[in-house]
């Protein structure tokens, strides 16, 4: 059966009467969104208004020496306010510096907290935000839906188009050296969060294309996803933010100055990270965190290396054939009939590995330097992201996975 615009592919919606009634769903984002260049000035005042006088900018070296939050400081001072910048984040973000914000938010008095840059100084930002104004320690907050609040006030401000952090109630964070920990809350959902396209410009062609497929990956698993709050809303979202990415990804990162392009991009990215913050990630997540954990390798690289893989693994999955199927439209259409939904899936699967060497990134693990002995140990990390593995359409255990990593290498 064909799916139409407004038809769920989890099985969760048909074509049945009074049938959308019976199964609710919940849909959390962001409570304020300004999008559109020039909207990060454009939104000072309101930003002294939410986040008081005493405002922490949390960010990293790279963007502190590009001076690309130099001028929202100066608002800051114009407006009254005091900053305080925390530059300290890196990729892949530690507990210790998680601890360091917290600490250094504390020793100032801060009123309110602005993550500045990608996903890692979103993710530390997050925590700060909710353990400055909490009771709870970080402890207590790992896993879903233990972080209870309250917050002190938060804004995102995403330099990359890729993660969704801005959108999303998700913070991961790396303990002990490689192992990947979350809380997932709507507590840590921004008050607000700022998408200015033109903090987009200078990205590396390599990050550009990365964080791209990245955002592709969030919106192919939240349509696919097997969790019950695979709703309406959430398919809409990942159906628009595939279709923006797909236009997008190969003008910005051919032209990185190109601003309409880099604008679908951003776009594309939030409306994916409202689609999975709802529909969660599953098995191509699960198998790129431990590539991160170890290896060290940046989150968006580490999921284009193992999606189509994933995605070959799952066409074999009749519901998810027939997902891959309906995006297939989307991102790769064809003039031929389509033959089965299997056959499709692995086209659709096909076309990500050939999306990959068109956008120059790597596309074997051993280009990274990771050694074939490594994946044994890979494929049993994999299985300790079970909140992940559970959404995934077809069930997977070590020995697919390692086969994937194995595909992949």
């Amino acid at each position: 059966m064909e799916f139409s615009d407004s038809e769920s592919i989890s099985g969760t919606f048909r074509k049945k009467k009074n049938m959308v009634s019976q199964l609710p769903f919940y849909f959390n984002t962001s409570s304020g969104i300004r999008f559109g260049v020039g909207s990060l000035q454009k939104s000072s005042d309101e930003l002294i208004r939410l986040l008081g006088k005493r405002i922490m900018v949390i960010s990293d070296k790279v963007l502190t020496d590009l001076g690309l939050f130099e001028p929202l400081l100066k608002e800051i001072n114009i407006l009254g306010g005091v900053s305080f910048v925390f530059d300290s984040v890196e990729p892949d973000p530690s507990l210790s510096t998680v601890l360091d914000s917290i600490l250094y938010a504390k020793k100032n008095s801060v009123s309110g907290v602005i993550g500045f840059g990608g996903g890692s100084p979103m993710d530390v930002a997050k925590l700060t935000a909710l353990i400055l104004g909490s009771k709870q320690n970080l402890d207590d907050v790992w896993g879903v839906s233990n972080a209870h609040g309250p917050r002190v006030p938060l804004c995102l401000i995403p330099t990359t188009a890729g993660t969704g952090s801005e959108v999303t109630p998700v913070s991961i964070i790396t303990i002990e050296g490689e192992e990947k920990r979350g809380v997932v809350s709507p507590i840590i959902l921004p008050d607000l969060a700022i998408l200015d396209p033109s903090l987009t410009l200078g990205l590396p062609r390599s990050t550009t294309a990365a964080t791209g497929v990245d955002a592709m990956v969030h919106a192919i698993e939240a349509f696919a996803s097997e969790s019950l709050n695979n709703n309406y809303l959430s398919q809409l979202m990942a159906r628009e933010a595939l279709v923006l990415l797909t236009n997008s990804i190969r003008r910005s990162v051919q032209n990185g100055q190109n601003i309409d392009a880099r604008s679908e991009m951003l776009m594309g990215s939030m409306m994916a990270g409202m689609a999975f913050a709802n529909s969660p990630v599953a098995a191509v997540h699960a198998l790129a965190y431990p590539l991160g954990g170890t290896f060290h390798i940046p989150h968006g690289l580490s999921n284009s290396l193992v999606l189509p893989g994933v995605l070959k693994f799952n066409s074999y999955n009749e519901k998810a054939a027939k997902a891959y199927t309906h995006l297939a439209k989307i991102v790769c259409p064809s003039s031929k009939k389509v033959v089965s939904n299997e056959s499709e899936a692995l086209r659709f699967s096909e076309y990500f590995c050939s999306l990959s060497k068109d956008l120059g990134l790597p596309v074997r693990l051993r280009d990274l330097g990771i050694p074939v002995s490594a994946l044994e140990k890979l494929a049993r990390d994999a299985m300790k992201q079970t909140r992940l593995l559970v959404n995934n359409p077809r069930p997977m255990n070590r020995a697919d996975a390692l086969e994937i990593y194995r595909s992949a290498w």
